[in-house]
């Protein structure tokens, strides 16, 4: 199940659009995809190159520890055929970083004209996607490119994703390039932000294959904060054995409840219950209404179920309080 999806499907749809306008011919478009850690934005950009399979991509990352320069180009040329690029052979060695690099050196400004340059080769007129994930974590050479590219006539779909400038590599360079990118014409412009209550909803519904407690939505969300990476790091570590043991906390059932509780996994009406325990039906609503709230469970049934997987019906009545969800 992919959580990150959830909630996202319009970015896709424009996304999408975008990659439609470069095929006939629209022109080239910069797409900018921003968001805190875990909002999915990988996620997105997996998606799209999943949907649009006819499109060539040229992806590239930086390099976690030790940022190069360069490094998006470098992710780009390696292990590609570059025999035939029309770029002095030293360049290309310096931009794809190899070991062995010439003595011969360029300026950066003649740099950054060569990485064009290669870009511009690589892309041969066809339209294509170039994908720059982690924008706030590439080196300032590899901004200046990016930069560069979306300013180039390119047939492409530049798409940018990054963490807000004060978590790169270089703040302030980083703040400046996506604002360059983000005041050219017809630039997407999307942000993911965290999961509303109604999304984490969903997430749970296709996860649990029923729909969720009001409680247990609420719970999950308030641990989660609506993050799509948190939330399915929950489901995996602490949702495994069902949507109870979600909440983190025990249900504080009273001794009358465990007792109606044991009643309906055994079963029974309310007005059964009503007759078993010499009480008003009225009353056995109330407890019910109770235990459904305490316990994140959608319906009555559903109590049932949790009560008869944790313990037998006949021992109910001495049921420890159950993880509430």
């Amino acid at each position: 199940m992919a959580v990150t999806m959830v909630g996202r499907g319009p970015a896709l749809a424009e996304l999408r659009r975008s990659c439609a306008l470069v095929r006939s011919g629209g022109g080239p478009v910069t797409a900018l995809v921003t968001g805190d850690p875990g909002t999915g934005k990988s996620t997105l950009v997996t998606a799209l190159r999943h949907a649009e399979k006819s499109m060539p991509v040229l992806a590239g990352a930086a390099r976690v520890h030790s940022p190069a320069p360069y490094d998006w180009l470098a992710a780009v040329l390696a292990g590609r055929d570059i025999r035939d690029i029309e770029v002095p052979a030293g360049a290309l060695a310096w931009l794809k970083q190899d070991p062995d690099v010439p003595r011969e050196r360029y300026t950066p400004d003649a740099l950054l004209r060569l990485a064009v340059s290669t870009v511009r080769e690589l892309v041969g007129g066809r339209p294509t996607v170039l994908v720059v994930e982690d924008l706030h974590a590439l080196d300032p050479a590899s901004l200046n490119l990016v930069a560069e590219l979306a300013a180039a006539d390119l047939p492409a779909l530049l798409l940018v994703t990054s963490q807000p400038p004060e978590a790169a590599v270089s703040p302030r360079l980083t703040a400046r390039t996506l604002a360059r990118l983000a005041g050219r014409p017809g630039t997407v412009r999307r942000h993911l932000g965290a999961l509303r209550p109604a999304e984490v909803a969903e997430v749970l519904e296709q996860r649990y294959e029923r729909t969720p407690g009001p409680d247990l939505v609420a719970a999950v969300w308030q641990r989660t904060e609506g993050n799509p990476y948190r939330l399915s790091e929950l489901l995996a570590v602490e949702g495994a054995d069902g949507p109870e043991s979600l909440l983190g906390r025990r249900a504080d059932l009273t001794a009358r409840e465990r007792e109606v509780l044991g009643c309906l996994a055994e079963g029974m009406s309310n007005k059964q219950i009503a007759t078993a325990l010499g009480i008003s039906v009225r009353t056995v609503t109330v407890h019910v209404s109770n235990l459904l709230r305490k316990t994140g469970a959608a319906s009555r049934t559903e109590a049932a179920l949790w009560a008869v997987s944790h313990r037998a019906p006949r021992d109910l009545k001495t049921l420890p309080a159950p993880s509430a969800g």
